[in-house]
């Protein structure tokens, strides 16, 4: 059966730091806000609780006129999400709801953050799975490159 709604999306990185740095930086929401919105995207952490069952609300905003129509609004994207499973150095697994009225991006994906320590630094891998359907994979890809590619600008 060939679900669309259960599609997965990945996106790797080896970052030149430990995966202490990288984790830490995810639970900084100071620092979180700095690497993760993808190119052409500005964020704001409007909740971060940073344990497992905590919650946390980011709202990203498109910069600019030439963007995509966002998941919430014209210009932005609000995720919710909350904390699964920390596994400091290790793997961050979180659930995350987009508000939106639109059926193309209902339901819950998770993404898992894995940090796999290699010779001089870390491969960091994220899985997306339960992508929704409105989310095109090329566009999810690029912005998970994108957000790898600020990860490592903001730490190397």
């Amino acid at each position: 059966m060939n679900d669309k709604s259960k599609r997965t999306d990945t996106a790797s990185r080896n970052i030149q730091v430990p995966p202490q740095a990288i984790y830490r930086a995810y639970m900084d929401p100071k620092a979180l806000v700095a690497w993760l919105p993808p190119k052409g995207m500005e964020g704001r952490i409007d909740a971060f609780e940073a344990r497992v069952g905590g919650i946390y609300r980011m709202t990203l905003t498109y910069i600019g006129s030439d963007h995509p129509t966002g998941k919430s609004s014209e210009n932005a994207d609000v995720a919710q999400g909350e904390f699964l499973e920390l596994v400091p150095d290790k793997r961050i697994v979180q659930r995350i709801v987009f508000d939106s009225e639109d059926p193309a991006f209902a339901g819950a994906m998770i993404m898992t953050w894995h940090l796999d320590e290699v010779p001089g630094g870390t491969e960091v891998t994220i899985v997306c799975e339960n992508v929704p359907e409105g989310i095109r994979q090329e566009d999810h890809e690029a912005g998970m490159s994108s957000t790898l590619a600020n990860l490592a600008a903001f730490l190397e």
